[in-house]
């Protein structure tokens, strides 16, 4: 297996998606006219505006959280460390350079799903790419091989997100890998049984708190550092390009750095590959327009990495673990560079943000698999039944695992993904644009509402009544009837 799994990143890596995503990123950028850069107040006002929410809906706050629950884990931490260790801090660049440009692959994604979403049996609003494929391209039977495809990662991410939390507690505890795999897999049970809605209200406490608590430190960190940073940046740009040897990057050279950064970063905030659409289809728009997701969405991706993917590489940067002859890497290297700044608790503040960062990616995987699977086989109990199990199996398997064998099948996975959601998204591109287009000019005057008869073309492909003034305005009132209905 292992075998097949290089072999398919070697091929997917080195000569697809490295350069595929920035591509692709960088049509995205211009074809909506640099939407990330010129309308970040919009990103923040989406999710801030109150309103009613649809039946089976979540609300576009939770919709960030989820996301970010998904996002923000083990790549922010892990991945990072593995990026400086492969690629050197040239590595840092293309990430931030990647999650820039990821943003308006997100901003696509993310909108593509709220327009062709779907209200399911059970009263709940489903949507993704399966559905962009089936409906948006008339392609469904692609759209059930993505959906197979889909549920598979969600195995591989689980297993790479338990893998790190068993790592950091045994580091930091001494606690056997076993037991915290079987611990977490018992954790995530109790949670993932109330389904997506106990996992927003989760969620939207447990990530805030985490994120702000890690960025806290890392900006304590910087402040005592202060000194260093300006040199730290210039390294990491300097060597992103060749023009400045720096300790660190075992596989050495510009393009290590290119192809770890690029790895790392898609790893860790997922523009692209088709994951958090899942969630953005759930999410009630506010204002009531697909584009409103992809504002948030967009945001997420810029909360992710830029601002906590930078928060670690400048903690293990400035802590002067990381050198030429280092053999640390992964969440040892950042325990390494944690300890170092503030002492021995540090090891154990890293290994407790581990454990909540992965655990609500955890979370966040369970809701998007649960998704995708959905879209084959319906609102089956049995085969719910089935995912769970088998997700809990993956979450303890994974922490018996080394961290390269997983983190290679999370790329090998990833990549496959990826490289069908941004063909599918490039081909869509031209609604994207319609529909920003519309947004950004009922902007101008007012409060944008998406009115479908503007759209003849997508009439047919659209699901009749789920863009309807009705669906828009369901009050909380409702809900018990949709609570019934399941």
């Amino acid at each position: 297996m292992e075998t097949i799994v290089n072999t398919i990143n070697e091929y997917l890596w080195l000569y697809v998606l490295t350069y595929g995503l920035l591509a692709a990123g960088l049509y995205l950028t211009f074809k909506l006219g640099f939407i990330q850069f010129r309308h970040v107040r919009e990103m923040i006002r989406t999710i801030s505006a109150s309103g009613e929410r649809e039946i089976g809906s979540i609300s576009p706050f939770q919709a960030l959280t989820i996301s970010l629950a998904s996002r923000v884990g083990t790549g922010n931490i892990v991945g990072v460390a593995i990026a400086l260790f492969y690629g050197g801090p040239g590595a840092i660049f293309w990430m931030w350079l990647v999650a820039l440009l990821g943003m308006a692959t997100a901003f696509s994604e993310s909108t593509l799903a709220q327009l062709y979403k779907a209200r399911t049996e059970d009263g709940s609003i489903r949507g993704g790419p399966e559905f962009y494929i089936a409906r948006g391209l008339k392609l469904p039977w692609l759209g059930t091989v993505f959906a197979v495809l889909f549920a598979i990662a969600g195995l591989v991410f689980a297993s790479v997100q338990s893998n790190s939390i068993a790592g950091a507690m045994n580091g930091a505890f001494n606690f056997p890998t076993w037991m915290t795999g079987a611990v977490v897999s018992l954790l995530i049970g109790v949670v993932i049984h109330g389904g997506i809605s106990r996992i927003a209200s989760v969620a939207e406490v447990i990530v805030p708190f985490m994120a702000a608590a890690y960025v806290f430190i890392a900006l304590v960190v910087m402040a005592i550092n202060i000194t260093e940073v300006p040199d730290v940046i210039g390294t990491i740009f300097a060597s992103a390009f060749g023009w400045q040897e720096a300790a660190g990057g075992a596989a050495g050279g510009v393009f290590a750095a290119m192809l770890n950064g690029v790895q790392r970063g898609l790893f860790s905030n997922e523009a692209g590959m088709g994951t958090v659409p899942h969630i953005a289809a759930s999410a009630t728009p506010n204002p009531h327009h697909p584009v409103a997701q992809g504002f948030v969405q967009a945001l997420s991706v810029f909360i992710d990495t830029i601002v906590i993917c930078t928060a670690t590489a400048i903690l293990i940067l400035t802590s002067g673990v990381m050198g030429s002859d280092s053999t640390l890497k992964g969440i040892e290297l950042t325990q390494a560079a944690l300890s170092a700044h503030i002492g021995g608790a540090g090891s154990y503040f890293l290994a407790i943000a581990v454990l909540f960062f992965a655990f609500t990616t955890i979370m966040g995987i369970y809701s998007f698999t649960e998704n995708a699977i959905s879209i084959v086989f319906g609102s089956n109990a049995v085969v719910q039944t089935m995912l769970k199990a088998v997700l809990l199996a993956a979450t303890f398997w994974g922490s018996l695992q080394t961290v390269t064998l997983v983190f290679n099948m999370a790329d090998a996975i990833m990549g496959i993904l990826a490289t069908i959601n941004l063909v599918v998204i490039l081909l869509l591109s031209g609604t994207v644009r319609k529909l920003t287009t519309d947004y950004i000019a009922q902007r101008r005057t007012g409060e944008p509402e998406f009115d479908i008869a503007s759209f003849p073309e997508l009439q047919d492909r659209v699901e009749p009544g789920i863009w309807s003034k009705e669906a828009a305005s369901t009050s909380e009132a409702a809900k018990p009837a949709a609570k019934h209905a399941k």
